[in-house]
């Protein structure tokens, strides 16, 4: 009973994780990376839909972004879109690709982005520590109906703790290296 708690939750701190690392992925840095244009969706007949689902993005240099749409229609929108977001980025078409040329960051620019990798590694680190008070629910529930101990609640607290610990100091790497990388000239 309390190692499917213990199993459920480190599970979904896991996966915690994963969506903290992936929106980490999505803050911009002063290389081009496919991955800053993950959260533009584009208005394609009536609909949001994501860019990558409407063209192909690749990266041939190291500062420029080169977004290839599937329907020439949609350049107008992809366009548009891309000025809409918070990217800061001012796209280039000539009627069949658009080019993103990724300008270096200025000092003000990158402590913005530090600001909110901090920001974005803190909502990871609530997630996580939201998976523990759900597990920990969950064990005193099991107690509750006497289906375990004190001595087995006591146990998976402890190890729910460590859980939470373990990943928590990961959340913290991962925007530490994210930090570095926004702030490397």
């Amino acid at each position: 009973m309390i190692a499917d708690v213990l199993k459920d939750g480190e599970e979904r701190m896991n996966k915690a994780l994963e969506a903290l690392n992936k929106n980490l992925g999505t803050i911009r840095t002063g290389r081009a990376n496919p991955a800053l244009l993950d959260r533009v969706t584009v208005e394609y007949y009536g609909t949001p839909t994501p860019l990558n689902q409407l063209s192909n993005i690749s990266t041939p240099e190291a500062r420029l972004i080169v977004i290839q749409p599937y329907d020439r229609n949609t350049i107008g929108p992809i366009e548009k879109a891309i000025r809409q977001s918070d990217l800061g980025l001012n796209p280039n078409n000539d009627g069949q690709l658009i080019r993103l040329a990724i300008p270096p960051l200025t000092e003000e620019r990158r402590k913005q982005m530090v600001k909110t990798v901090h920001s974005t590694v803190e909502e990871g680190k609530v997630a996580i520590r939201n998976v523990r008070r759900d597990a920990l629910q969950q064990a005193r529930d099991l107690l509750a109906k006497k289906e375990i101990s004190e001595d087995d609640e006591r146990r998976a607290l402890s190890d729910l703790d460590a859980l939470t610990k373990k990943h928590v100091e990961e959340a913290d790497k991962l925007g530490k290296a994210k930090e570095l990388e926004v702030l490397e000239v």
